[in-house]
């Protein structure tokens, strides 16, 4: 039979149905594709999992005994019930099985085997229904084997409802009796400097390994190669963009003009990575930088003042926002920062989804004729009714919300247009390297002057419940001097979380755990508060119409709302300097980064800013631990660190982040820091001496994997 490559179909080694099968279950595709689905653990011939920390509705596989066998007639309905107890020595689970009385001869008390199923629960008793199971051999081949076996790890794969773990392993094993030579990623050296197992062996041991030994060198070969391959497509991503001629985008007289009608000194950061921004748009190839900076640090003037670069040749650049309500935010302030002079000759214009037709079409003439010269808009800039008539600079707000397919359809919609991307989430320096590895980074930590600050407070209502009576006080007080409030709530209506949250809104609870507090509940407490009896409160949502929404937030900002009680659609771009206090109810139920960016709506002027963070998570849960992580600092980099230990990088990463960025395996951002570091510089040095990887097929084969052709394409777009 001839031998299969990790390129091979699955279907051709596997057979149709069980390559249909895995490509349901997991997306697997090819060879590659399964054997990269490494075993989460592993487990031993001896070992009893633990039952009694079975989580119900989970899909678990487990090592267990069996305790004992009944069979019975079933009373509602015609046959026969199997009930068969397994044990870890601790707790028990029940097996069920409906007319399969033949089981019987095969589940004895005293085997022992591999059970798979989703864990449910009858009459308080934890059970698994029809379960997959796989018996060890019988006590006499046991003992002759005894010595052989003790030691030989089972591996424990992700498993699915209609894959169990042990059917994997039959799978991994037939392919991999059949795989021929594996190409080597590393380089020879890097592979020496590290101890590292050539490609095919550490495969081969991840998926069997003989020894417990073997289980961690294969693992960091594997590691290494992850992280190499992933830094070298980065890298090379890198190059294709390099190889593209740009236009150049000389800057004169319009941001001179803007830079002297200023009334204040840009800070030194916003000098130094406008600078290089300067440079970049005046480069061989186009632009391709990251700007990441605290909420209010500026990052909206520097993307302003490369658009003027731009505008300067008559070049057009396009600002995608997440949201309308941060869309309208951007243009207005854009508009202010032009001033009367140079705002009617850039013509900024807004384009949405949600605007009246006739208005959205004068909008994209205004665009297509190229009258437009600095365009801000949501999602409608990707629609294929959407052309411009020289894109020369894409600015993309807030990068976590957009996925990578997005971001190349906007540039796709010019030739080679510079890129600049923004955002106040402060971003840990390995995430930059796994995430935006093809970018180049610049950072503005410096604070413009004249902002007073924000003090932020934990309102513990587990241990102070009166606290929550305080906290509405607190605010009227503030508002009773002259000033503004936001109340943010982690749901639209508490009593109808939303099936389908819009991308404005926060995902709703999880089943059994239902907020207590929305915006409808707030908006209703607060018109039968006392101290709330003379004030002007308003809500906005992301549920609601675009123009209800921009009215309200209008109101706000000119100072004829006194409590805006919303969602997190205030999370970013909403900027009112007289807005000093900010509660945020159940606050243990937004991430950190989320906290921080919505604290930093407040104590924007010369105001001081007062956040508290309400919650009800008792003392030294995680949930309380990452709203005191909050409280303790203002510092976001810090916050950055805090959070990706706090939830992992699967989370940071998010799903949204498409193709190479994201799916990692074995790789772990916080934990393999110095891994991703030396990879990079080792991937550095392979493409500046053979940036074809003509010398390193291995590699080349590698990256073609790991970037697939959608992804392929994306970058083509570049």
């Amino acid at each position: 039979m001839p031998a299969f490559t990790l390129d091979s179909r699955l279907d051709g080694a596997v057979g149709g149905k069980t390559a249909a099968a895995l490509d349901r279950a997991f997306g697997m595709k090819t060879v590659g594709d399964l054997l990269s689905h490494y075993p989460r653990r592993y487990a031993k011939r001896g070992e009893l999992t633990q039952i009694s920390s079975l989580p119900i509705g989970d899909a678990v596989t487990l090592v267990a005994e069996v305790r004992r066998v009944s069979e019975r007639r079933m009373q509602a309905r015609k046959g026969s019930l199997l009930e068969v107890v397994i044990s870890d020595g601790n707790g028990e689970l029940s097996l069920t099985f409906f007319n399969q009385s033949w089981r019987m001869k095969d589940l004895q008390p005293g085997r022992r085997g591999i059970f798979a199923g989703k864990v449910g629960e009858y009459r308080g008793v934890k059970q698994l229904a029809h379960p997959d199971y796989e018996l060890f051999d019988d006590e006499e081949t046991a003992r002759m084997t005894a010595e052989a076996n003790a030691n030989l790890p089972i591996p424990i794969y992700p498993a699915t409802s209609t894959i169990a773990s042990w059917q994997f392993t039959k799978i991994a094993a037939l392919v991999l009796d059949g795989l021929g030579d594996v190409p080597d990623p590393l380089t020879d050296d890097l592979r020496a400097r590290h101890g590292l197992l050539d490609a095919r062996s550490a495969i081969e041991r991840i998926h069997r390994p003989q020894f417990p030994e073997e289980i961690e060198p294969a693992r960091a070969t594997l590691r290494m190669q992850e992280a190499f391959v992933l830094q070298a497509a980065l890298l090379q991503q890198r190059q294709f963009v390099r190889a593209l001629s740009a236009t150049k985008r000389e800057g004169g007289a319009l941001l001179a003009r803007f830079d002297d009608s200023l009334p204040f000194p840009l800070t030194p950061d916003q000098v130094s990575v406008g600078a290089a921004v300067a440079a970049d748009l005046v480069g061989e190839w186009p632009m391709n930088r990251l700007v990441q900076g605290e909420v209010g640090s500026g990052k909206t003037l520097v993307a302003l003042r490369a658009m003027l670069q731009v505008a300067e040749s008559g070049g057009q650049s396009a600002l995608i926002a997440p949201t309308e309500v941060l869309a309208g935010q951007h243009l207005r302030s854009i508009a202010r920062m032009l001033g009367p002079r140079l705002a009617p000759e850039l013509m900024p214009t807004l384009l949405t989804g949600q605007m009246p037709a006739a208005e959205r079409r004068k909008a994209a003439l205004r665009v297509a004729s190229g009258q437009a010269r600095i365009v801000v808009g949501t999602h409608a800039l990707l629609s294929a009714s959407t052309t411009f008539a020289d894109l020369g600079l894409v600015v993309v707000d807030e990068q976590h919300r957009f996925g990578v397919d997005q971001r190349e359809a906007l540039r796709s919609k010019g030739s080679s247009p510079h890129a600049l991307v923004l955002t106040a989430t402060p971003i840990p320096r390995t995430v930059a390297m796994t995430v935006f590895g093809d970018l180049d980074v610049s950072t503005i930590r410096t604070m413009p002057a004249g902002r007073a600050g924000i003090q932020s407070f934990v309102a513990p209502l587990a241990e102070k419940p009166g606290w929550f009576a305080r906290v509405w006080d607190r605010i009227a007080e503030e508002v009773g001097q002259g000033r503004q409030a936001f109340v943010v709530c982690p749901a639209i209506d508490a009593e109808k979380p939303a099936k389908d949250a819009s991308e404005e809104e926060p995902e709703p609870p999880a089943e059994g755990e239902r907020t207590r507090w929305g915006v409808v509940q707030v908006a209703e407490l607060l018109s039968r508060h006392p101290a709330f009896e003379s004030l002007r409160v308003e809500v906005l949502h992301g549920k609601m119409p675009s123009d209800e929404k921009d009215a309200v937030m209008q109101a706000f900002a000119r100072g004829d709302v006194d409590v805006l009680v919303a969602t997190t659609v205030v999370e970013v771009g909403v900027d009112v300097p007289n807005a000093s206090t900010m509660a945020i109810l159940e606050a243990d139920r937004f991430g950190v980064s989320q906290l921080h960016q919505l604290r930093g709506r407040v104590g924007r002027g010369g105001i001081p800013g007062l956040c508290l963070l309400v919650t009800e998570a008792p003392l030294g849960s995680p949930a309380r631990e990452r709203v005191e992580a909050v409280a303790a600092t203002l510092d976001g980099f810090e916050l950055a660190e805090v959070d990706l230990e706090l939830r992992g990088e699967g989370d940071v990463l998010g799903d949204s982040q498409s193709g190479i960025r994201s799916s990692l395996r074995l790789l772990r951002v916080v934990k393999d820091a110095d891994i991703i570091a030396e990879a990079r510089v080792a991937a550095e040095t392979v493409l500046d001496e053979d940036p074809a990887l003509v010398r390193h097929p291995g590699l080349a084969a590698a990256i073609e994997r790991r970037v697939g052709a959608a992804e392929r394409a994306a970058l083509a777009k570049n």
